[in-house]
């Protein structure tokens, strides 16, 4: 009983989490996406030259993570990034991190 009760649980979390993970809108994230290329990249391969690292294929928590810590300026702070930033709102920033995320 306790099997079942484990798998049932489990296969709950699974999908709910998937559906979270399918709400956001990439194609969204993708025009948003559109002021990043000139730092990161078309394919969001970082430069070098500019300090902006390889961003495709971050997984998107992380990614949202990232950009969360930069706008609130308090573990991280990137003066060139906050104009843009500071026009993202969480879902913005969610639909970023699932484009970005797809990227290779």
């Amino acid at each position: 009983m306790k099997s079942r009760l484990a798998t049932l649980s489990l296969l709950v979390f699974a999908l709910s989490y998937s559906s979270l993970s399918l709400a956001q809108d990439a194609a969204k994230g993708a025009e948003l996406f559109k002021q990043c290329i000139a730092c990161h990249g078309e394919k969001g391969e970082g430069n070098p030259a500019q300090k902006a690292p390889r961003i495709a294929g971050q997984h998107d928590w992380y990614i949202e993570k990232q950009l969360q810590d930069i706008k609130a300026g308090i573990t991280r702070k990137n003066p060139v990034m906050m104009p843009f930033l500071s026009k993202l709102n969480a879902t913005d920033m969610k639909d970023l991190a699932a484009y970005i995320s797809k990227l290779k």
